[in-house]
């Protein structure tokens, strides 16, 4: 099991959205592993992208996106719900991230699904907050150093995927001629 290296997110922030897709995250509770395949990312810059937490300013709130590359920002949204990203951009950025949108649940399905208080696997982790959920990710795992074995980190997964979707990114109303939200099938 490889931990991607901070190198990996030295790049840039849609490059990064797109090669993680087939990554794997693994969280840890106690003594059992959740884990699932990357399967939807969108990316979210700095000065350029409007839509984008830090396009303004660097908040406590966003505070992650302007520091050390690789780690987690985990941010609440609607009042009800943690959306996870990985902090990822190039040294000429000033902010970055990528919103982890799916995964295709892997391994702790059980424990996913008690998470999510659903039994339906098609449903577990197929939108952000859902698997936040699933992963019992919560302001808890803010600012984790993703690329050591921790409680949360992402590793090497599938091999890279050949058909990529890419389409506008969902729940915004600027930018939307960016097409940084990408999608991968792996059933």
């Amino acid at each position: 099991m490889n931990i991607l290296p901070r190198s990996f997110y030295a790049r840039n922030t849609v490059t990064v959205a797109r090669d993680l897709l087939g990554k794997k995250i693994v969280r840890k509770i106690g003594n059992q592993r959740i884990s699932g395949i990357i399967t939807e990312t969108e990316a979210y810059c700095h000065k350029d992208d409007p839509a984008s937490h830090a396009f303004r300013r660097k908040t406590e709130r966003n505070r992650a996106m302007f520091e050390e590359i690789g780690r987690a920002y985990v941010y609440f949204t609607y009042g009800m719900y943690f959306c996870f990203n990985v902090v990822a951009r190039n040294s000429k950025a000033g902010a970055g991230a990528v919103l982890i949108r799916a995964i295709h649940p892997e391994y702790g399905i059980e424990l996913m699904k008690k998470n999510r208080g659903k039994k339906d696997e098609r449903i577990l982790s197929d939108g952000p907050a859902k698997l936040a959920q699933a992963l019992d990710i919560t302001k808890k795992q803010y600012g984790i150093d993703l690329t050591e074995k921790s409680e949360l980190f992402i590793t090497e997964g599938l091999p890279k995927p050949r058909k990529i979707t890419a389409s506008p990114r969902i729940g915004i109303s600027t930018a939307l001629d960016n097409l940084w939200n990408f999608k991968i099938n792996i059933k």
